[in-house]
């Protein structure tokens, strides 16, 4: 279907649906969901003309005197939210962001993954990724009181759990954005939700969807979702782990290999690309780890602390999950050190730049981690955000893929947040200092 026709469908749709108003959604480069409402008599005038925000007072946008940007809908991303508010029906619909001038704005982060699309589809690739995404319920936003003290996978129909988890299934269900599964998850009152596959964009629209679908539904049932990576001591934390795969423009995988080929049935071009994720790691994990509370979620023996790969092994950073017989497509390799708090379109682009690098480089894929020290398979990941900001800022692989202005913007950014921690007096430095010195 042309853009065109999908523009008169939305607009058909909008009528006959009785839609009140639109938001036209978009990111900030830290992965704050952003929104401009308007009444459907603007809507046909955003799509040809865009609609314009003050981009000085978004995160990692404009500056004060570059601060007038435009909003344009993407016709494929329209969607009819499955609640009503009190005014009625609300549809959403992704933006791309554009300047005055009609170009395409630097610091959007869907246009950074676009690229690496685009990029990925020049050379013959189709980036399919699958997300599963874990976070938390709690009593409310203000502190982290489980509403559950259930374990993995458990299931009791009385749990509150199980209802929100369900609801939220059928909204992304009804958003037409397929759930593979939901479940109870580890930690008390954890859960956890994995999406089918997509191409790599869609799957970034998805994540961004399915974190204000799980809070809205929470917040309806009268608890709050937190998608904080560690928000309770001696539990699991929380992950996005990517299920990430190459297709060809004829929807065949490009990972799979006969066994009689490779032990782990990963072809050539999988192995190459497994070991620019490997390599890279330390490199993009200021971007799938982007804040100082992502790094105390690695305290368990079951979270990747080193730049490994494995099939059986869940401590290793890259795994091989087995696929069922014939079912060559489901071969991919699923990467486990992403949190929630990481911008899926940044995190998505960097991945796969990283992959792609790999492939252009030929690198070979290292050892497989089965068990003993992993120290001896891969390189030590950085443990705080202090030192995943200097791997960063050091990359050139990260400086392309995102761009002097997202890059320059979250050297600075992760810098500050990082100095306000390390002077900030917590309650660990009390208990431990305060009598005792």
């Amino acid at each position: 279907m042309s853009t065109d026709k999908k523009i008169d469908y939305i607009l058909r749709t909008v009528e006959e649906r009785d839609v009140r108003y639109l938001r036209l959604c978009f990111t900030d480069v830290l992965g704050g969901l952003k929104a401009l409402s308007i009444s459907p008599e603007e809507l046909e005038e955003a799509f040809v003309e865009g609609i314009g925000f003050d981009g000085s007072n978004v995160d990692g946008f404009a500056s004060q005197e570059q601060s007038d940007l435009l909003a344009f809908p993407d016709a494929d991303t329209f969607q009819i939210l499955p609640w009503k508010t009190d005014d009625g029906v609300v549809a959403n619909v992704f933006c791309d962001i554009q300047t005055p001038r009609r170009e395409a704005f630097a610091g959007d982060p869907r246009l950074v993954l676009k690229n690496a699309f685009i990029k990925a589809e020049d050379l013959g690739y189709v980036a399919n990724v699958g997300p599963k995404l874990e976070y938390f319920y709690f009593v409310n936003g203000i502190e982290p009181k489980p509403i559950d003290q259930a374990g993995y996978l458990d299931l009791n129909s009385a749990d509150l759990s199980h209802s929100l988890r369900y609801s939220t299934s059928r909204a992304l269900e009804n958003l037409s954005i397929p759930v593979q599964y939901s479940f109870h998850a580890a930690g008390p009152a954890q859960n956890g939700v994995e999406l089918r596959y997509a191409e790599a964009l869609t799957c970034a629209d998805n994540i961004v969807t399915a974190r204000l679908v799980i809070r809205h539904i929470a917040t309806l049932h009268g608890v709050f979702a937190s998608f904080m990576p560690k928000p309770l001591q001696g539990v699991p934390g929380s992950a996005m782990l990517l299920n990430q795969s190459l297709l060809n423009h004829d929807g065949e995988s490009l990972f799979w290999a006969p066994k009689t080929e490779n032990e782990a049935h990963l072809s050539e071009l999988a192995q190459h690309y497994i070991a620019g994720l490997i390599k890279y790691a330390p490199e993009y994990m200021l971007i799938t780890n982007p804040t100082v509370n992502s790094y105390k979620r690695f305290d368990r023996d079951a979270i990747p602390a080193y730049a490994t790969w494995g099939r059986k092994n869940r401590s290793a950073m890259v795994r091989i999950p087995t696929h069922k017989p014939g079912k060559h497509v489901a071969t991919r390799a699923e990467l486990r050190i992403p949190d929630p708090t990481a911008n899926p379109y940044l995190a998505n682009a960097v991945t796969l730049m990283a992959g792609l690098k790999g492939i252009e480089e030929g690198l070979s894929l290292p050892e497989e981690f089965v068990g003993g020290n992993p120290a001896d398979y891969g390189e030590k990941l950085p443990t705080n955000l202090g030192e995943a900001l200097e791997r960063f800022k050091q990359s050139e692989l990260l400086k392309d893929a995102l761009g002097e202005h997202i890059f320059s913007y979250l050297c600075e950014r992760k810098a500050e947040e990082w100095r306000e921690f390390c002077l900030t007096v917590t309650d660990w430095d009390t208990h431990k200092y305060y009598a005792g010195c």
